[in-house]
């Protein structure tokens, strides 16, 4: 068997930035363990499949955009979100497939989400919210992170709010605790040390249910730790920029119980997968 396959580097300024996403369009779906080993053999943070027939449970879409059926695996799990290859997969579709187009929707296990074209050839994707809630930050994993945490909260994942930019820059996590976590990820996040460059806050996100060490920038994680800086800082439209070693800059917009995330993407590599 023959698939096409593109790598995006999606939240990158310019080349080697950002985090590179493994696109693979499919005419019909493979079956799942097949899914997983491609994604295990691209081995990068989320591999995203799509297609263009959507699933009889799929709810009445806007006809006037192209639509497709998109899901994300991890070199281990499924997974129910992903910001950098839902980018990354808009990208090649509307740069290959349809040029003359303004806005993909994709149907996906978080409902519809929608990206469009936004300013300066960047994407905005529109994301549901997910406002993480105060929980008692558990002193092993706050230990593992080795940095002083102000307090922890839950969504999807953990996240710890650290006191500064540079103890999450420089932080080294104990991966033998994180890794056996029952949750998806650990985000460790702190407003940034100055406003001159643009940026409200810093990040930083660990995997441990999801199978990844350290992912280099999480959409979805920005979807969980805007809305707490929205409220934080009183103020919805925010810059977040994740402190991985390849870094990269996410655009965010708080609406309510949506969040608009955009950013800049790079394309590296497009070619033939054989199996």
């Amino acid at each position: 068997m023959k698939l096409d396959i593109h790598q995006i580097d999606a939240f990158a300024a310019g080349p080697f930035e950002g985090n590179p996403a493994a696109i693979m369009p499919l005419t019909d779906w493979l079956d799942d363990a097949v899914l997983q080993q491609l994604a295990e053999e691209n081995n990068l943070s989320e591999t995203a499949f799509y297609t263009a027939r959507l699933p009889s449970d799929a709810t009445p879409q806007d006809p006037a955009h192209p639509a497709y059926h998109l899901r994300w695996f991890t070199p281990a799990v499924e997974v129910d979100l992903c910001g950098h290859a839902t980018l990354a997969a808009a990208a090649q579709i509307l740069e290959d497939v349809h040029p003359d187009a303004d806005r993909i929707q994709f149907w996906t296990r978080s409902g519809w989400l929608t990206v469009d074209r936004g300013p300066d050839a960047t994407l905005v994707m529109d994301f549901p919210a997910e406002a993480p809630v105060p929980i008692p930050a558990d002193p092993r994993i706050v230990a593992a992170l080795g940095i002083p945490v102000r307090e922890g909260l839950k969504a999807t994942d953990l996240v710890f709010v650290a006191e500064s930019e540079h103890d999450i820059a420089s932080m080294t996590p104990d991966f033998a605790v994180i890794s056996p976590l029952k949750v998806r990820g650990v985000v460790v996040t702190a407003a940034s040390a100055s406003d001159a460059d643009g940026v409200d806050f810093v990040s930083r996100w660990f995997g441990a249910a999801a199978g990844v060490k350290e992912d280099p920038v999480t959409g979805s994680a920005h979807s969980q730790i805007a809305p707490y800086w929205a409220a934080t800082l009183g103020r919805g439209s925010l810059v977040g920029r994740q402190l991985s070693a390849r870094g990269g800059t996410v655009h965010c917009d708080v609406r309510g119980d949506r969040v608009h995330l955009s950013g800049a993407y790079r394309r590296y590599l497009r070619g033939t997968v054989e199996f």
